[in-house]
């Protein structure tokens, strides 16, 4: 737990600042209504006070009726109002708390939501996504409950606690410090639990992270799972994290299981002085009315048995406090990706992109790119192969700022990508990937998800270019059909040619393809190739293969090994220089074999 940090209750006031002024209305109608709900007892003992005191010198007569029954209906018309009044007010303060809570939950989590996004793919490299989805779902959900419920009991009770210490002292001093003798015991005792279930909690939040993340991997791995006949091997798995997290809840609850009992005895002393030495007040009828005596024997009880709620009220606080962090440090978390100030609109045609003495590793291990100098000509199509590992998919990474050199610069058109505005720059590439990710929803809306307002018409012709149109209009609902999470319902190759269209439709001036035929048949290919030939033509085009027979006709060919270019030139030219490329070649054309 990291020290340093401000206390989270302060820093969910310093979050709702713009919920300051909400916040304080609904205090006030709790206040309002726990007043109202403290009158009845006060009511009890005026009517005691009317009925043995004899007509004209009660406290009522001061009033204006003489008569006992004038009093009391006078008394009745009052209890009426402050009953209604009570009832208003927990309408009101229910209505407001619950308002606020939702908002705020709404809120805190599109803020988390937003900063998750922004953060750059380093970052996500060292948390687990299910850690990310408990953040974003279950603590959120943890902080609504307890400003739903838990804060307005806490300031009701402190509300109790003030107005029957001002009442008991006006009718009685010298019983109501009995009354009160408890309630410094009972804060300290309070304050003592919270301190150490604090970390407690933290715990629990952190273990249910952990279990979700585990979750949320094996599900997005059940293929794996099952053909590696893993089932129990991960029921297993789970469970020992499930343990992980019964544990934990486990010292908590029992710290805070043991806050309501010990509460009672302190409270057991507190009544039981005010019953008995208030008691003898009363008979001796010199200093305590009968009535004034039946007052705080029912107050006294209003005073002290809401404490045993502080338990369970303190208990939601905790773990209320513990999720606010984990949220809260999620929304303060910086990006190490910042876009820049100036914005950038490349027309077709042009995108000159430059490497210039870049250098970049993803960790300690070394330099993935290592002093790269290279040259990408606007409006042409430049191919990028090697050996895998060889930092080809990085250089797609770098383009679009998913991580930033160590050493050196990358420019677009003379411009410092750290110094483009990332939506521009992000606006200007479209990218298709090896690794295509399709959104569950229809075919029509993973095509328009770069163009959400496209016309049909525009849809579909980006679907023909890409040659998608012909397999999506023979499925069971055309372009309507859902694609299931992840796209599981269509195959690799038509994954990859509804990647193209959407990539078409959004119609950008630089096209990276990142090895985009990777994953299919010859002939799946064969149809791909023809529809990324298309789409290239007068676009400044990057090319990451393995399979060389999707380059042949580049501009120029780069071949990329080690984090260095060791060669350049056309496909022709690269052949008869028998080097890295040539070596390539025969090894996919099966000359290598036959040698």
């Amino acid at each position: 737990m990291d020290d340093s940090r401000p206390a989270p209750l302060r820093r969910l006031w310093h979050y709702g600042g713009p919920y300051r002024r909400r916040t304080v209305v609904a205090t006030v109608y709790s206040v309002l209504n726990k007043l109202f709900d403290l009158a009845p007892p006060l009511l009890i003992g005026l009517a005691v006070d009317i009925v043995v005191t004899e007509e004209g010198n009660s406290w009522m007569a001061s009033l204006g009726p003489d008569s006992q029954r004038g009093q009391l209906v006078t008394l009745a018309f009052i209890s009426f109002a402050i009953w209604v009044l009570e009832s208003l007010f927990e309408f009101l303060y229910r209505v407001a708390w619950r308002n606020l809570a939702q908002d705020i939950e709404h809120d805190l989590r599109l803020d988390a939501y937003r900063t998750t996004q922004q953060l750059d793919h380093r970052w996500f490299e060292s948390r687990s996504t299910g850690d990310l989805l408990a953040a974003l779902n279950d603590d959120v959900n943890q902080l609504e409950r307890f400003l739903d419920i838990g804060a307005s009991e806490l300031i009701q009770v402190t509300t109790t606690v003030i107005t029957i210490s001002a009442v008991f002292f006006v009718l009685a001093p010298t019983v109501a410090w009995w009354s009160l003798l408890p309630i410094p015991f009972i804060l300290w005792g309070s304050i003592w639990f919270q301190r150490k279930l604090e970390p407690r909690y933290a715990e629990v939040r952190n273990q249910a992270g952990f279990l979700n993340g585990q979750l949320t991997n094996n599900l997005l791995g059940i293929s794996t799972i099952k053909s590696f006949v893993a089932e129990e091997r991960e029921v297993d798995r789970i469970a020992a994290e499930s343990d992980n997290y019964r544990e934990a809840n486990r010292r908590a609850i029992t710290l805070s299981s043991a806050f309501t009992p010990l509460i009672r005895m302190a409270i057991l002393v507190g009544f039981t002085g005010t019953l008995i030495f208030g008691g003898f007040l009363a008979i001796e009828g010199t200093s305590l009315s009968v009535g004034a005596y039946s007052v705080m024997v029912y107050l006294t009880q209003r005073l002290l048995w809401p404490l045993t709620r502080l338990g369970e009220t303190f208990d939601q606080y905790q773990r209320a406090m513990a999720s606010t962090n984990r949220v809260l440090d999620l929304v303060d978390t910086d990006t190490a990706i910042v876009s820049g100030p100036e914005p950038i609109v490349v027309a077709r045609g042009d995108g000159h992109l430059r490497f210039e003495g870049v250098t970049f590793a993803y960790d300690e291990a070394g330099p993935v790119i290592d002093d790269l100098t290279l040259d990408i000509p606007p409006g042409a199509t430049t191919a990028i192969v090697g050996p895998t590992g060889g930092g080809k998919s990085t250089l797609i990474k770098l383009l679009l700022r998913f991580y930033d050199p160590d050493e050196g610069r990358i420019t677009l058109e003379g411009w410092d990508l750290q110094d483009l505005d990332l939506g521009s720059l992000r606006a200007a590439s479209g990218l298709v990937s090896q690794d295509v990710y399709l959104f569950h929803g229809s075919v029509r809306a993973n095509i328009a998800y770069g163009k959400p307002y496209a016309t049909e018409d525009e849809i579909v012709a980006a679907a023909k270019v890409a040659e998608a149109h012909d397999f999506v209009t023979s499925l069971p609902d055309g372009y309507d059909t859902v694609v299931g999470e992840r796209g599981q319902k269509l195959s690799g190759g038509q994954r990859q040619r509804v990647s193209i269209a959407r990539a078409v439709l959004k119609d950008p001036p630089i096209l990276l393809l990142d090895e985009a035929t990777s994953a299919v048949d010859n002939e799946t290919e064969a149809s791909i190739q023809r529809s990324l030939e298309r789409i290239s033509q007068g676009r400044t085009t990057i090319v990451i293969a393995h399979r060389l027979s999707t380059i042949r006709r580049a501009d120029i060919i780069h071949v990329l090994s080690n984090g260095r270019i060791v060669e350049s030139g056309v496909h022709d030219d690269l052949v008869a220089l028998d080097g890295a490329y040539a070596a390539l070649w025969r090894v996919q054309t099966g000359e290598a074999l036959r040698h």
